[in-house]
């Protein structure tokens, strides 16, 4: 082999010339299996795609065809299983209302309801008066059913028109002031009421056990009438030192009305423990 200017030259004779027709079969060849592999490969991989898939809707499918998102409906119980409804009767109402509690203020109203004792300890008791801050001591006591001693001017006249049955009288006392309130008790709310209504005079003041006289010989005392159910209460007040009592003398109206809003609560409460006792509940 000789190499010329322009790269390698073979001539005809030359045992390692190539053979060209052979080569060019031998690529054709190969083209041609590559086509075939690519084909078969598709093929191949079309096919198991198809599987693949088909075992997913095969799997899926199992338990009636409902997806993945609908389990939990698959899993509620059939009609059939829900349990029956049951046989147990409901509630029933009354359509009668209940009879309404007692009124308290029916038990203090007349004597044939009233039935708790009328002594002085029921509406008075104890040996002080406490009423918020305040402290009275308690002094003589008095009870009577002769109306009319117990009293000054026109009330024992109409205490006894107007059918009194009792009075009964407590005296407290605190700082040099002292007031006695008078309890007149009757058969009717409307006896009560008529007598606080037409009160003149008033009642006696009740001196005693540690108490002066007070309120008498001409001073000027604070008077006051008030009724509730068929209980009349009238209430006297005024120095121990015999000073006329003014509308500047606080201390005077101060004992007087904390009297009067206690005699107050104290009938009320009868009542109502008397109702309570009617209509078989605990007083509170």
């Amino acid at each position: 082999m000789s190499f010329g200017q322009g790269g390698p030259s073979w001539g005809p004779g030359d045992s390692r010339t190539p053979d060209w027709a052979a080569l060019a079969e031998a690529s054709a060849s190969r083209a041609r299996r590559r086509k075939w592999l690519m084909i078969g490969g598709g093929a191949v991989a079309t096919t198991a795609v198809a599987a693949i898939v088909a075992t997913a809707v095969i799997t899926t499918g199992t338990g009636g065809g409902t997806s993945g998102s609908d389990k939990n409906a698959s899993e509620l119980p059939a009609p059939a299983d829900l349990p029956s409804q049951s046989s147990a009767p409901g509630p029933s109402f009354s359509s009668v209302a209940p009879p309404p509690p007692p009124d308290p203020k029916d038990y203090i109203a007349d004597e044939k309801k009233d039935k708790g004792p009328v002594t002085v300890d029921a509406f008075f008791p104890g040996r002080k008066l406490t009423m918020g801050d305040r402290v009275y001591a308690k002094g003589a006591t008095a009870r009577t059913t002769q109306c009319a001693t117990t009293t000054q001017g026109a009330l024992g006249t109409i205490l006894d028109s107007n059918g009194c049955d009792q009075v009964i009288r407590a005296t407290y006392s605190k700082d040099g002031v002292a007031v006695t309130i008078g309890l007149a008790v009757f058969g009717t709310e409307a006896e009560a009421r008529k007598a606080a209504q037409q009160a003149s005079g008033g009642v006696a003041s009740l001196s005693g056990s540690g108490v002066p006289t007070f309120c008498r010989g001409g001073s000027v005392c604070r008077r006051t009438a008030n009724s509730y159910g068929r209980y009349a209460y009238f209430t006297v007040g005024g120095f121990t030192s015999g000073k006329n009592v003014t509308t500047a003398a606080k201390d005077v109206y101060a004992v007087g009305d904390d009297l009067t809003d206690f005699t107050f609560r104290q009938i009320r409460h009868r009542g109502e423990v008397q109702a309570s006792a009617a209509a078989g509940a605990p007083v509170i």
